[in-house]
């Protein structure tokens, strides 16, 4: 059975033992659920569709990374809420609190708080400064090419490693409700994604996420409405019998049921907080827009669906506690839940649904699999061909019909290195992977970006050295944290104590970004730092685009 799904990033934070374990042995097949297949084909024909209308607008570079600008505020807003909220937010967040109470609800406080500072610090500056890709901000006023070449390693960092967690979980979950094995599944999963990406670029990966966004927001306002009969609509009857049947009782309302260290906490509240401001393919949706308006607009929709989805969230897994506790039929003779407990979800909706909603859901939750994973790729192939293919090897002396067939070869070798990755990491611990990407998010991309936009100070030199520290610091702290040292290699203790190396990793690049840049001395430092006048001017009224 799945001992976990990590399938997005919400639950690529749930790698503590009482909510996550590894992602190891076979899956037990379970009987083929009709609904399911008959729903997730309806959806591969429609988008494939989709794929094929959007390839006809995806020829010029600008059409294939940003839908040629084309998309509007709200249309981005439900696209960014697709490529945000996933397969994690509904199964492993539900699990997540099913599990441990309280405590899980840091996981979404943290998910939903980090759009705020996206609406006010980022989404205008960035729209601006940019052009393709976050990279392109640092670039603005920093001219060394190891500034792209930092930054571009770091991104596809978080790209790779979070693709291999998508795929693993994608691939997991075709197997257990599809009945179809694992290889195949994983090869048919990123075919899928190749062909979106590659044939219909953004304007394509765009509709996949927005109708994806569109079901599951439908299918869990269906799920807390059945809820929400089931308990006569009385939430402190859900409440009362979730306490009474969790083996927790009152605790489960506490905190300290899963991190109890102070440090623990401030890493995890980090890594959630900043992480996903550093995903580069949630921040590559921010210039499929006009301008920085409709940026910030953008933002402000995705905040409200996410928000809103998130508190649905909470609901499934008070319920989810008061109705599968107790109900023989959803646990092994064993007395584990069947699947474990990132099924929760599904169980419910079988609970108050019967098979036809299960299979919808199923569906849903493949689907979303399968848009984050495509915008992955999206991002990974841009990064490839522009940052560093264009701007760095070819010193921005690429023809646009050469960067888009090293585009389209990228995507290839993205879509080749995530079978070959899903295949080798079936059967281990991907706990590491999944933190690690989002750890480089937060304390490598995050503190790059934000200092780009408004630190003068900051220079070429202090980019490449903070980088370059932090991300050799996110890595060497998870190989030594509990994910690898006690979870992979057998250890009764760990040399770092945290999972998640957020705590440190994160002051070690803003030091070192500091430092270098504030004893950068060199002509270019200064005028690099000379050059902040004319970004910020820039970066409030974008009149001119300065990068390429």
């Amino acid at each position: 059975m799945i001992k976990s799904l990590f399938s997005a990033p919400l639950l690529l934070l749930m790698s503590s033992h009482s909510i996550a374990d590894a992602i190891a042995g076979t899956v037990a097949k379970q009987p083929i659920n009709i609904t399911a297949i008959v729903i997730f084909l309806f959806f591969i024909v429609v988008t494939l569709l989709i794929t094929k209308w959007a390839a006809a607008y995806s020829s010029s570079r600008q059409e294939f990374y940003t839908a040629g600008n084309s998309i509007s505020a709200w249309q981005n807003g439900v696209a960014i809420s697709g490529d945000f909220l996933s397969a994690a937010t509904l199964l492993g967040l539900t699990g997540a609190i099913f599990g441990v109470g309280f405590d899980a609800l840091m996981l979404l406080v943290g998910a939903t708080s980090t759009w705020p500072l996206i609406l006010i610090l980022v989404s205008e500056p960035l729209r601006n400064l940019g052009r393709f890709t976050f990279v392109d901000v640092l670039s603005y006023r920093l001219s060394s090419p190891g500034t792209r070449i930092i930054a571009a390693l770091s991104s596809l960092t978080v790209v790779i490693f979070y693709l291999i967690a998508q795929v693993v979980g994608a691939g997991k979950l075709v197997q257990l409700l599809f009945g179809v094995d694992y290889l195949y599944a994983v090869i048919g999963v990123n075919m899928l994604m190749m062909i979106y990406v590659g044939i219909g670029g953004m304007l394509a990966t765009t509709w996949v996420q927005f109708i994806k966004a569109v079901l599951l927001v439908s299918g869990g306002t269906l799920l807390t409405f059945l809820i929400l009969l089931e308990f006569n609509f009385n939430v402190d009857e859900i409440v009362r019998q979730a306490t009474q049947a969790h083996h927790l009782k009152e605790q489960l309302l506490a905190p300290g049921n899963w991190v109890t260290e102070p440090l623990g906490v401030a890493s995890l509240a980090l890594t959630s907080l900043f992480g996903f401001i550093g995903l580069p393919h949630i921040l590559m949706r921010m210039f499929t827009v006009s301008d920085a308006s409709a940026a910030r607009r953008s933002s402000f929709y995705s905040i409200a669906i996410i928000g809103y989805f998130n508190l649905l969230v909470i609901f499934f897994g008070f319920a989810a506690i008061a109705l599968l506790n107790g109900n023989p039929q959803y646990f092994d003779a064993n007395g584990g839940l069947i699947g474990g407990q990132n099924m929760v979800a599904l169980h419910l909706t079988h609970i108050l649904g019967g098979n036809l909603f299960l299979g919808f859901m199923s569906a849903v939750a493949f689907a979303t699999i399968l848009a984050v994973v495509a915008g992955l790729a999206l991002a990974g192939a841009a990064t490839i061909a522009h940052d560093l293919y264009s701007n760095v090897l070819r010193k921005e002396q690429t023809d646009e019909a050469t960067e888009m067939k090293i585009n389209r070869l990228s995507i290839l070798v993205l879509g080749g290195l995530a079978i070959l990755f899903g295949i080798a990491f079936e059967h281990q611990n991907v706990v590491f992977v999944a933190t690690l990407a989002l750890s480089v998010a937060a304390s490598v991309n995050a503190p790059l970006l934000l200092a780009a936009i408004y630190w003068r100070g900051l220079t070429s030199r202090g980019v490449i050295w903070g980088g370059a520290t932090g991300l050799l610091a996110s890595v060497v702290f998870i190989v030594i944290s509990p994910s690898v040292m006690v979870n992979v290699m057998g250890y009764e203790q760990a040399l770092f104590p945290y999972r998640y190396p957020t705590v440190v990793s994160m002051p070690v690049t803003v030091f070192f970004m500091w430092l270098f840049s504030v004893t950068d001395g060199s002509e270019l430092g200064s005028g690099e730092r000379a050059a902040f006048s004319r970004q910020l001017i820039q970066s409030a009224t974008g009149v001119a685009k300065g990068t390429s």
